[in-house]
């Protein structure tokens, strides 16, 4: 019911900074938490940051905390992820994905639809 699709990804340099799209389709987006979800290499995919329908929680994993920020604009049916102070281990496959029953947002398996996928690398 719902379509995901990524972009914004690129290359940059440590310390850089990077924002994130993610444009919806469908008639849930505005009542689904939504999370960016990414996969480093050679590793399993992990929770970066969620927020919730209306935008007035944010949840963010340690390893990001107050580098990155998600928000959403539901007029835009758009959420972002807003990047600063990139470091090497940031690199990896950013996945966005929405959670239309809104519970366990850091867990990928509650999240029924997924985008793509948006490439970050950071060099240092």
């Amino acid at each position: 019911q719902v379509q995901l699709v990524e972009s914004g990804g690129g290359l940059v340099q440590a310390g850089d900074s990077l924002r994130l799209s993610c444009a919806a389709s469908g008639r849930t987006f505005s009542s689904s938490t939504m999370a960016w979800f990414r996969r480093a290499p050679g590793k399993e995919r992990e929770y970066v940051a969620a927020i919730s329908p209306s935008g007035g929680n944010t949840y963010y994993a340690d390893s990001v905390k107050g580098r990155f920020t998600i928000s959403r604009d539901n007029a835009k049916n758009s959420v972002y992820l807003q990047m600063n102070s990139l470091k090497p281990e940031d690199t990896a496959v950013y996945f966005c994905g929405a959670n239309p029953r809104g519970s366990y947002y850091w867990r990928e398996e509650a999240y029924d639809y997924w985008g793509q996928g948006t490439q970050v690398t950071v060099s240092s």
